[in-house]
């Protein structure tokens, strides 16, 4: 009897904590949504109440006219061929490269996979500098090439992550499917690609997320307003030496949101299952 209580006390606790736990994390978006429906007025000086004392829904259409002529519409439409283009060539290009390593034996495999995990040790900042100057002699600065472009070869991150996975997969299907006649990129599309899906969509996601969520990329690269994506649009809509519609902007960072919540919705079974397996194949 003892026993059963204090088992039900240690739920009760576990409960409390983790309720407490999630409302912690989860308190900065609903104080982002709550102020998306307040007047401008009312955002920071009622800032504690998460309820408004009036619902403004205005603040959604009036921040979806954007700023300069320019409708949110167009930040999102950038935002969605940026994204979208970047997870293919990032998906095409690990996978590639992570079949090439993981099941071609080539010379100086061992050495251009060190110095494919080595660039995984240099911090961001190092590079800017250079892929600057390359990318302004190449002609891209003010287009979406260079938020683009890098992404169709591949990333270290990635590629591990699919070689570890590829590892776990037992050889000798490769080589039943070379007696029955495929080739290398047989054998990939054919036998590996329908197994390798869970890590495939993890690698999506996570590009997904990083590419929408970037904000120095295109601050860094993109000078016409009519570019920007939905990330520098949001830090352009607010104007210091003006009154910013504050109401308006916590709209648009609410509706910028979906696009992320929609996909980890969709995708969370298969981003979890690629991540463990991964793990325990490796």
């Amino acid at each position: 009897m003892i026993s059963k209580q204090r088992q039900i006390l240690h739920m009760i606790l576990l409960h409390t904590f983790t309720a407490g736990f999630a409302l912690v994390m989860m308190y900065p978006l609903l104080w982002m949504v709550s102020s998306s429906l307040k007047d401008t007025s009312e955002i920071f000086v009622h800032a504690h109440q998460l309820i408004p004392s009036t619902f403004k829904l205005d603040n959604y259409s009036n921040g979806f006219k954007g700023f300069a002529g320019i409708s949110f519409a167009v930040f999102f439409k950038n935002s969605l061929i940026v994204t979208i283009l970047s997870v293919i060539g990032t998906v095409i290009s690990s996978v590639l490269t992570a079949y090439g390593f993981a099941r071609i034996r080539f010379r100086g495999a061992a050495i251009w996979f060190a110095c494919m995990m080595t660039t995984m040790m240099l911090p961001s900042e190092v590079l800017t500098i250079p892929q600057y100057i390359l990318f302004q002699k190449l002609g891209w600065i003010n287009t979406f090439k260079p938020l683009i472009i890098p992404s169709f070869f591949g990333g270290a991150f990635f590629i591990f992550l699919l070689i570890q996975f590829l590892r776990g997969i037992p050889k000798e299907l490769d080589e039943s499917a070379k007696i029955d006649g495929c080739g290398l990129f047989g054998i990939l599309a054919r036998i590996l690609l329908p197994l390798l899906i869970s890590p495939i969509i993890t690698v999506a996601i996570f590009k997904f997320y990083w590419t929408w969520d970037d904000f120095f990329s295109p601050l860094l690269y993109l000078n016409s307003p009519k570019l920007a994506t939905v990330a520098l649009a949001l830090k352009n809509f607010s104007d210091p030496t003006m009154q910013t519609d504050w109401g308006a902007l916590f709209a648009m960072s609410v509706l910028s949101l979906v696009p992320v919540v929609l996909v980890f919705a969709g995708f969370q079974k298969y981003m979890v299952d690629g991540i463990s397996t991964t793990g325990l194949k490796g």
